[in-house]
Order: C-alpha cells, then structure tokens, then sequence
C-alpha cells in the first residue's frame, strides 16, 4: 500500500495517525436468561448422597450370629479327674467293642444312665437292639466318635453341670464353619444333619457325665 494511500485512509479516519492512539468503545450487553434453562435455587438442589439409595447397590444384610458361642473343648486335660476316669473307660472299651466292659461300668454307675426316653429292660440287650449290626458294634463305634469330638461344660454353678460330648448337642448348628461341618460329618450324614437342621436342634446320640464322673446319659432322639 502506498503512503498516498495510507494517507487517504487516517483521513477517513479508519487508522490512527503516527503517535495518535485509536480510541475503541466498549459497550455491555445485558443477557436475559431463557425461560427454557431457569435457575436453581441453592435450596433446592438436591445431591446425590442426598437422594434415595439404588436398591440394586444396598448392602445385603447378614445373617443374625449368635454374639456370645459356648466355648468348645478338646482336650481332656480340662476335665476333673472324676470325669476324665469315666471319659478314658468308655472309649477304652468302645474302641475294643468290650460290651462286657461296657455292661460293667453302667452297673458301677451311681446310677443307672438314660439310655433311651422309654422302657428298655436290659441296658447291653437295648444297645445290640438299637444296634443296626444287631450285636452292638455299631453303637461302640458311635460312642468312640462322640468321645473324640470336642465337649461343653455347661449349666456351670447349677444342679444341672454337665460335661456333653460332642459339642454340637448344645451349640448353635446354623452358621457352621467349614471346619465345623468336616468334625459332624464324621458323626452323622448329611441327610441326618438336613433333618435335624429342620427340627432346630442336634437329635443324634449324645453323652453326659456331672462333675463326678457319673454318666447321665448316653441317648438319641428328642
């Protein structure tokens, strides 16, 4: 571009003249909100931890656990003497499937235990009935199993203390660890443990010796 023209152009004024400044105005332009995006009062905002739970996201809730689970015993080491001499007997001859044996520590018994909840006449006759080999052994293997299980002592302080062989005969069958369920196993079927899971309480065999060393007890059933 010439200077002519240059000339031309800062007497239109459309350039500023050497040394001179152009001056620009600078006009503000209100804008009026759209009807169709109104503004939010702050009080009305609702956030998103304030708002409902998504039902596909709520926690699910466990199982009720008993807080407080009767402690569980193994070794016979806790036992009192009376007890522990009573215990070391029985499963002595059971292991050996004496029923001699057997018939004699019920007759030296303080008194005669619970075999069953009716009339059974002779005790060593009863357990070879009760007995599905019909001689008596499986019921000498039944009790060895339950005299190696862990025990309870319960009803501690009353005329009822009792030291009961295996443990799940007054402990919570719900809930079960795992390892728990290997040592039932052992005593029982799964179709057993089903029934009794349904009854709402252990019915297999279980025994019961005071703090003496007098047998109570040594039944099934409810």
């Amino acid at each position: 571009m010439g200077w002519k023209l240059l000339a031309a152009v800062a007497v239109a004024g459309l350039l500023p003249l050497a040394g001179q400044a152009k001056t620009v105005e600078v006009k503000t332009i209100p804008v009026t909100p759209s009807q169709e995006t109104p503004i939010i009062p702050d009080a009305e905002i609702i956030l998103p931890s304030e708002s409902a739970a998504d039902p596909a996201t709520e926690a699910v809730t466990a199982p009720e656990v008993p807080e407080e689970l009767p402690q569980v015993l193994y070794s016979t080491g806790y036992l009192p003497k009376p007890v522990a001499r009573m215990h070391s007997q029985l499963k002595e001859a059971a292991a050996n499937g004496d029923l001699d044996r057997i018939r004699m520590i019920l007759e030296s018994n303080e008194m005669p235990p619970t075999l069953s909840f009716g009339d059974i006449g002779d005790p060593i006759d009863f357990l070879k009935q009760s007995s599905g080999d019909g001689e008596g052994f499986e019921i000498l293997a039944i009790l060895a199993d339950i005299l190696d299980a862990g025990f309870l002592h319960v009803d501690v302080g009353t005329a009822q203390e009792m030291y009961v062989w295996p443990y799940f005969a007054r402990y919570p069958l719900e809930g079960l660890r795992p390892d728990q369920k290997v040592e039932l196993f052992r005593i029982v079927t799964a179709g057993d443990f089903a029934e009794m899971q349904e009854f709402g309480a252990w019915t297999f065999y279980r025994l019961g010796i005071g703090p003496d060393g007098t047998l109570h007890f040594f039944v099934a059933g409810d």
